[in-house]
């Protein structure tokens, strides 16, 4: 097994990326930003991409890119996590799995490169179907947009609901038949519509496609694969940065509780209060050791990324809608306002626990990869006691 603890290079990393968000995107700005009519931050999204070379940390070398992995981009969202920065930093991760997947190298280069920005337009709910794995097997219902069909030419025509970080100028890849397609965002025959969304720093849109040219990428099992596989690198990625986020709450919450006095005396002071927060952080020290492992297991062959992402998944979401809870409790009447950030941190975790799967369906997939047998049901005559 790889060592899972941050190496020095992604100390580093962190270090970086946290002093570029502690400078340029302070919880200030996002949360007046919320408020506003970008759905992302633009100018910081540049300064990651131009200056950090984020979406270009997992493409080889050879691409254009930094070789480093996506140990190195979890790294990332867990300090965007941590900001809950309003950038699309998590689809273009997604969209390069399906990249590196296709061998789809031009567009490898240009999205290290930072001349484009690319998402995978699924639902944002849209759980991996792990079953896709198989050779052989066609794209499944719940892998597909709702639906989408091909036209001569290619073309595409039809709807795609809650797509997470699609960018209007940029590339969609989009699953329709048995194939995976590139189509431009920016052209006429594409229209986005905003989606009123719980989470205002992750923007959801409804997507229509009325005969909008399309170009296939790859097909049949292929496809389908490409497809598996960037859904599960989605729920893998995600778990970092739920992890980043329940730790912001974390620490935050701590702080306050040794501040702020009440009958003469901390309120961190109080055992139920110590109690809460030992438990949160029991939780977040459990949830970062899978949510590193489901990142590591990217890189691996066979079923053992599938299994680590549904780990992640099944445990990191609860604890960071668990972390924001008692956050907003414990702060008290300030935790239950706009002008505190906490709300934004909510927010954001109970939006990422319902995506790309919620945590049930991901015990249900862990279940099967590792051949759980299902229930049994229950049977007997009427009246007769269950043992």
């Amino acid at each position: 097994m790889s060592d899972l603890l941050y190496d020095a290079d992604e100390e580093a990393l962190r270090d970086t990326v946290r002093a570029l968000l502690a400078a340029h995107a302070p919880w200030q700005r996002t949360l007046a930003a919320v408020d506003g009519d970008d759905p992302y931050d633009a100018t910081l999204w540049r300064r990651l991409v131009d200056q950090l070379g984020v979406t270009g940390l997992a493409v080889p070398a050879e691409h254009g890119g930094a070789a480093a992995g996506f140990r190195e981009v979890a790294v990332v969202l867990e300090e965007l996590g941590r900001a809950v920065a309003p950038v699309p930093f998590l689809g273009a991760a997604v969209a390069t799995r399906a990249l590196l997947a296709c061998a789809e190298h031009t567009l490898l280069r240009q999205l290290a490169a930072g001349d484009l920005d690319v998402t995978v337009a699924v639902d944002f709910a849209t759980a991996p179907d792990f079953a896709a794995a198989v050779p052989d097997v066609a794209i499944a219902p719940d892998a597909r947009p709702d639906p989408v069909t091909v036209g001569p030419g290619p073309t595409l025509t039809g709807r795609v609901t809650g797509v997470a970080d699609a960018v209007p100028h940029g590339l969609l890849l989009v699953p329709a038949g048995d194939a995976l397609y590139v189509v431009d965002a920016a052209e006429p025959a594409v229209r986005m519509a905003a989606v009123v969304s719980l989470d205002a720093t992750r923007p959801l849109v409804d997507i229509d496609f009325t005969g909008a040219a399309a170009r296939p990428i790859a097909t049949g099992a292929a496809a389908a694969d490409a497809v598996t596989a960037a859904l599960t690198a989605g729920a893998a990625l995600l778990a970092s940065e739920q992890v980043g986020l329940a730790q912001w709450c974390l620490d935050t919450t701590v702080a306050y509780v040794r501040q702020r006095h009440q009958f003469g005396r901390p309120v961190g002071s109080f055992q139920a209060v110590k109690h809460r927060l030992a438990d949160v952080w029991v939780e977040l020290t459990e949830a970062r050791a899978v949510a590193r492992y489901a990142a590591d297991r990217l890189g691996a062959a066979g079923p053992e990324a599938a299994l680590a992402a549904a780990l992640a998944q099944a445990y990191c979401g609860p604890v960071a809608v668990r972390a924001a809870e008692v956050c907003v409790q414990l702060h008290g009447g300030i935790g239950f306002t706009w002008e505190h950030p906490a709300h934004l941190y909510l927010k954001r975790a109970k939006s990422a626990a319902i995506a790309f799967g919620t945590a049930d369906r991901h015990r249900a997939a862990l279940a099967r990869l590792v051949d759980l047998p299902p229930p049994v049901a229950a049977t007997g005559p009427p009246g007769a006691a269950v043992r």
